[in-house]
């Protein structure tokens, strides 16, 4: 088959659209001629994240219900079918063989249409608890493709396949190695989030101010946010601490591979990154994530030994000081945890998604 044309619906966060990008690269390279489009929302971001990667995208008129009042839910609801008719006309428009839902209330309508129109539709579940789009659309698309298999049973009948969450090619590529002889500082990579954090930002801050006191010093790459770039820098600057401080990581990938600890959220596309590098983390689960999922991504991998976790509700900047202070005079045990945490990576899952879908093909 040298000709394909699929659709890749979601949107709302990066962390949506990268597995997304990971599958559509995949069919990229195992057909010749592959046309991929995205269909999203109206943000900014959204946009901007597929013009980044240079693929064709279509939009839709689309909001989410979770978190709105009931008169606010009930204008969504309301337009809901103008929505599934707009998606409806793109797939027609496009006719692909397949359809992929990659999370984010912009996969329902395409899904649904999807369906309706007789196309092979499967979603993917990145968090170990289903969000609530993917929940519903279980029960209309023909596969749904797993992340962690804890999430199996909240999908009812629907066929579920384990496959791992996607990554980026980049992230699978071997890290270069030292060289003879060589040794670089204990490096922390902190991760506050692309649109920020800044609890976990503050909460670092004041942990390396203790860690100083206490002659403990680690190299740090910190990625703050945009919204909290200046106050984080500011501090830093003002409290003489020394590291990378930038507002977004461009080359994420290189970043991880300079990287002896991870500190960070337990967003999945960041916990399939940390899990297909190997490397050790602490995590600390946004406290207010949709049914706590951020929770049950990091327990799944502290279970498994890759992870330490730190609550934002009762953690404090001495006590996350504690932690990384006795992670850096305890090498051994950070090797161990990022073994334990690459142990858990799925590196081929685009291909398995690409593997199943090209299999619902007629």
């Amino acid at each position: 088959m040298e000709d394909f044309k699929a659709i890749i619906a979601g949107g709302g966060t990066g962390g949506h659209l990268f597995p997304g990008i990971a599958v559509a690269r995949e069919l990229e390279k195992r057909f010749g001629r592959a046309r991929i489009i995205f269909i999203v929302g109206h943000r900014k971001m959204e946009m901007g994240i597929i013009d980044r990667y240079g693929y064709e995208k279509r939009s839709i008129e689309v909001e989410g219900i979770k978190g709105r009042n009931i008169f606010r839910g009930a204008g969504v609801l309301l337009r809901l079918p103008k929505t599934v008719f707009q998606a409806a006309r793109i797939i027609r428009q496009v006719s692909p063989q397949v359809i992929l839902g990659v999370g984010g209330y912009t996969a329902g309508p395409v899904c649904v249409a999807g369906r309706m129109l007789r196309v092979p539709t499967a979603i993917h579940e990145q968090n170990s608890f289903p969000g609530l789009t993917n929940r519903m659309l279980a029960k209309v698309v023909n596969k749904v493709f797993i992340t962690y298999d804890e999430s199996r049973s909240h999908f009812g009948s629907t066929a579920t396949v384990t496959t791992g969450n996607p990554v980026r090619e980049e992230f699978l590529l071997p890290c270069e190695p030292r060289k003879a002889g060589e040794t670089s500082p204990f490096t922390l990579l902190v991760l506050g989030g692309s649109q920020g954090a800044r609890a976990v930002n503050s909460a670092v801050v004041e942990a390396l101010l203790h860690m100083r006191a206490q002659g403990a010093v680690p190299n740090v790459i910190h990625q703050t946010g945009q919204l909290d770039y200046e106050r984080v820098e500011k501090m830093y600057r003002e409290e003489g601490l020394l590291g990378t401080v930038m507002p977004f990581i461009e080359d994420m990938r290189n970043a991880y591979a300079g990287a002896d600890l991870v500190v960070s959220r337990a967003g999945a596309t960041t916990l399939a990154e940390i899990c297909a590098l190997g490397k050790a983390c602490v995590l600390i689960p946004y406290p207010h994530a949709a049914n706590q999922h951020q929770e049950t991504n990091a327990q799944v991998l502290e279970k498994a030994g890759g992870a330490i976790i730190k609550r934002e509700q009762d953690m404090k900047g001495r006590d996350l000081a504690d932690a990384l202070s006795d992670l850096m005079k305890h090498p051994e045990t950070v090797e161990k945890m990022a073994q334990a945490a690459q142990g858990l990576g799925k590196r081929d899952a685009a291909r398995q998604i690409v593997d199943q879908l090209t299999g619902m093909i007629p």
